[in-house]
């Protein structure tokens, strides 16, 4: 029998939470099932291909829900989570009790091992490190701007890692480590130290870039990262260098394609005063009250950067 999990790529929550799923179905479902992994991103138009639905059974976790017969599982907690209402209404209708949504949790991996406990009486004590990390990484439940660029702890390390590496089979080595090891361990094996070292070299060139580019007007600072190979950043470094702002708005271009990223800054003097999801609703985008990005053709670079300047103005205080 295979299951076939769709995860949010280059996310620890995603990759956290297809992790703490296939335990759950190991324990509670099936325990002999081939467990397939497969990233998914955010793109213009539709965020899945049909060809992969192509389990015996099909979970969706920490990302869109898809209206397609052949999901099964499905648990999100973003509150863009549908691509048009059609798709709510479909899951409204739905009673197989195996979908989830709750926009008020902090993580979707903290969301499953909540739901897998109180209905399906499973709790695993060896993920709760993992989950905790889960709940401060995709939360921004940071003590501060530093805590999370300099990334002295295993989880963020291993966040940083997963964030930038497009290799899928080697993240789909880091979820089944993850069920199996604590953050310590997983950071400090091989494989994963090979990979750390270039990667935190390329962070801080990354953080000496945005501190160059950057700029701050009326409470947000915007940069532009195109041509600069870089579609992944740490996205608290805007905060680290301007606690004074209260939002961050940022374009970049990759093969696949031109992102407008939208973020808030938890410690930020001035209160936010918009819902982000909402604003990057209206672009075709979406994500939390707090963070959300807009993902656009790659062609359609000028349409983003019009795109970018209403959104800045749009976040900009006037007073």
């Amino acid at each position: 029998m295979k299951l076939r999990i769709l995860y949010h790529g280059n996310c620890f929550d995603g990759v956290s939470s297809a992790a703490v799923f296939s335990k759950f179905y190991r324990a509670k479902i099936n325990q002999t099932a081939e467990i397939s992994y497969t990233p998914t991103m955010h793109r213009a138009g539709n965020a899945f291909d049909k060809e992969q639905f192509d389990g015996d059974e099909n979970a969706i976790v920490d990302f869109k829900y898809s209206a397609d017969e052949r999901l099964t599982w499905w648990f999100d907690h973003h509150q863009s989570a549908f691509l048009k209402p059609e798709d709510e209404a479909h899951f409204r209708a739905d009673h197989s009790g195996k979908k989830f949504l709750d926009v008020n949790s902090k993580s979707c991996a903290e969301f499953i091992a909540r739901i897998a406990k109180e209905k399906f009486d499973f709790e695993d004590e060896s993920l709760a490190e993992l989950i905790h990390w889960a709940r401060i990484i995709d939360g921004a439940l940071y003590e501060s701007p530093a805590q999370c660029v300099e990334l002295r702890s295993s989880a963020l390390k291993l966040m940083q890692i997963i964030e930038g590496e497009k290799d899928e089979r080697f993240v789909e080595k880091i979820i089944h480590d993850l069920m199996q090891k604590s953050l310590d361990e997983v950071i400090e094996s091989e494989a994963i130290q090979a990979k750390l070292k270039p990667i935190l070299e390329q962070h801080w060139q990354t953080v000496e870039l945005i501190k160059r580019k950057a700029a701050y007007a009326r409470g947000v600072v915007s940069f532009d990262l195109v041509g600069e190979g870089i579609d992944g950043y740490n996205k608290f470094i805007p905060y680290y260098f301007y606690p004074q702002t209260t939002y961050n708005v940022a374009l970049t271009q990759s093969k696949f394609r031109t992102k407008i990223s939208v973020g808030s800054n938890p410690w930020s003097p001035r209160p936010r005063r918009h819902n982000i999801a909402e604003i990057c609703e209206r672009y075709g985008g979406g994500g939390h009250a707090v963070v959300g990005a807009v993902s656009l053709a790659p062609e359609d670079l000028e349409k983003g950067k019009v795109f970018m300047r209403e959104i800045i103005e749009e976040l900009q205080f006037k007073d």
